[in-house]
């Protein structure tokens, strides 16, 4: 009877780990989990320790073994030798499998994981329309985030702004969405009953701020600590699943939360070759949960891979093409992405932008990669130019004296050249002026406080470089014509502008001399007819870029 007691008290014991370690380190039931295999060699050195420290007790209780023997003891135990085959098993199965799913065995495979499908420049990225560009990089939305958070004295001292600030398209706006999170332990404790009642919404383009407040509040986040945290939550709702490190944080047209939950697909081997094989998607309130395969998403959503995954997966596209040891030794046509990424929005996608360099370290860009976060759809733009951190460097030149720094650039097309377009900030972290770098000719540099200014001086300089001409058909330009009502020099900055009224037209249109193609404005008197090229802006003042 006491030894049934005993044993019943060990299984619950084990049990008991076994459940606790589960509840906290959450290992996937998969034996394609890393975390499964660790798991399970824990749990079989637990109970193998365990039923060797019983037997030793039970032994010496009836002076069966020495103490000095209980070595000799443990190994002529049959459990504990069990036990022990087992745990090297686990390992040896454990380190046999990455060895087996490594590139080294299987270069070929990694180098197949994604198509890359070579593509024109000028038919794929259109004129830019600086309506849905993003102007500011993660580091500044933070701030405008934190700036928000603080502006709102009925949730400040309760919540904090959560880190995530996933870029996403929101009604074909770049926008930047994170929820808020329980300031501490304390806050937690006090209104996790509630719920999260908010969300930072950023406009990538307008820097526009907002606390948009629910109506039903956040339940599933994570900021949660027991049952609704969404990592516990998904991995009770789906034990076999191996989710993405990474979960993003969306909402849909209606601007409804959900969290969108990549699972790892494994291609090669046990561990080796991952992408994503389904999405879990889960409602941010309620907990709901839908699986999808991975081609089957909503198009809403904008991201399931992520960025580090897509740059890993091309690195392996252009590493590998000659197999493993080429690209350790001779290295022959070797590519590789670039030190950083940006974001770009295409066709209701978010696209992840790249350059591609040699892996031999120089410092120009063989071409480009965009990757999309929904399908992996991956392009590839053969353009030689300067590497990102050139043209940074390029760009904060200009502007030695006020020590700004450039943000990594997106790439446009500004007069069908491709361009690189920066934000420069102070040593605070906020924007002062913007730069536009041409990719082929990166000492090629035009600098504005806006971005209007610093197109127009870019395109400028393109022609005065006999590379382009200021085009009237630009996505971002209009045409004018009119008869002068009024026509004013006026001196800003130093700088001579003649200021225009056309008949029946509420606009006023600056023409700036400094730009020497616009000269001609001095023949000009009141009633002549005129044509001219613009640059749209919101306020009554529009810059002209061409008379015609």
């Amino acid at each position: 009877m006491k030894k049934t007691t005993r044993n019943i008290l060990l299984l619950v014991m084990v049990l008991l780990v076994a459940g606790i370690y589960y509840y906290v380190a959450l290992p996937a039931i998969n034996i394609h989990s890393v975390g499964f295999w660790m798991a399970l060699g824990l749990l079989i050195a637990f109970v193998t320790i365990l039923y060797a420290i019983t037997q030793l007790r039970k032994q010496s209780s009836q002076n069966v073994v020495p103490i000095k023997s209980a070595e000799k003891a443990l190994k002529e135990m049959k459990g504990v030798r069990i036990g022990f085959a087992l745990f090297v098993l686990t390992l040896l199965i454990f380190a046999a499998g990455n060895l087996l799913s490594s590139p080294i065995i299987n270069a070929d495979k990694y180098q197949k994981l994604m198509d890359v499908k070579e593509s024109d420049f000028t038919e794929d990225i259109q004129q830019t329309n600086y309506n849905t560009i993003p102007l500011l990089d993660k580091d500044s939305a933070e701030l405008l985030g934190n700036r928000k958070m603080g502006s709102m004295v009925d949730m400040v001292s309760q919540f904090e702004v959560g880190s995530d600030y996933t870029q996403i398209n929101y009604n074909d706006t770049p926008v930047r969405v994170t929820p808020l999170v329980y300031a501490n332990e304390i806050k937690w404790l006090t209104n996790q009953k509630a719920g999260i009642p908010a969300y930072i919404r950023i406009d990538m383009a307008t820097q526009n701020t907002e606390c948009v407040k629910l109506e039903q509040t956040i339940k599933y986040s994570k900021a949660e600590y027991f049952n609704r945290n969404i990592y516990r939550h998904l991995r009770f709702r789906y034990p076999t699943y191996i989710f993405d490190d990474q979960i993003f944080f969306e909402i849909d047209d209606e601007g409804t939360p959900y969290w969108v939950c990549p699972v790892k697909k494994f291609n090669i081997g046990l561990f080796g070759g991952q992408t994503v094989g389904n999405v879990v998607l889960c409602n941010a309130v309620t907990g709901e949960c839908t699986d999808y395969p991975v081609d089957k998403v909503p198009n809403w959503i904008d991201k399931v891979y992520s960025a580090e995954l897509l740059t890993k997966l091309y690195n392996y596209y252009g590493i590998y093409k000659h197999g493993f040891f080429n690209s350790i030794l001779g290295q022959k046509d070797c590519l590789k992405a670039t030190n950083g990424y940006n974001y770009i929005a295409l066709d209701d996608d978010v696209w992840v932008y790249t350059g591609v360099t040699s892996v031999s370290g120089d410092q120009s860009n063989v071409g480009f990669v965009l990757m999309n976060q929904r399908t992996m759809e991956t392009k590839y733009y053969k353009i030689e130019g300067a590497i990102e951190d050139s043209a940074m460097s390029s760009a904060e030149g200009q502007v030695q004296n006020l020590g700004y720094q450039a943000t990594f650039p997106l790439l446009l097309n500004i007069s069908d050249q491709p361009t690189y377009f920066m934000a420069l900030k102070d040593g605070a972290g906020l924007v002062k002026k913007y730069a536009m770098v041409n990719v082929q000719k990166y000492q090629w540099v035009a600098i504005g406080d806006t971005v209007k200014e610093c197109e127009k001086a870019y395109v400028t300089l393109l022609s005065t470089n006999g590379i382009a001409d200021v085009k009237s058909d630009h996505s971002v330009y209009e045409t004018m014509t009119g008869k002068i009502t009024a026509i004013a020099p006026v001196v800003v900055e130093g700088n001579t502008h003649y200021y225009v009224a056309l008949e029946n037209k509420e606009k006023i249109f600056d023409v700036d001399l400094s730009d020497t193609k616009l000269i001609g404005i001095i023949r000009y008197r009141e009633g002549d007819m005129i044509e001219m090229v613009y640059s749209p802006e919101e306020d009554e003042v529009q810059s002209v870029l061409e008379i015609k």
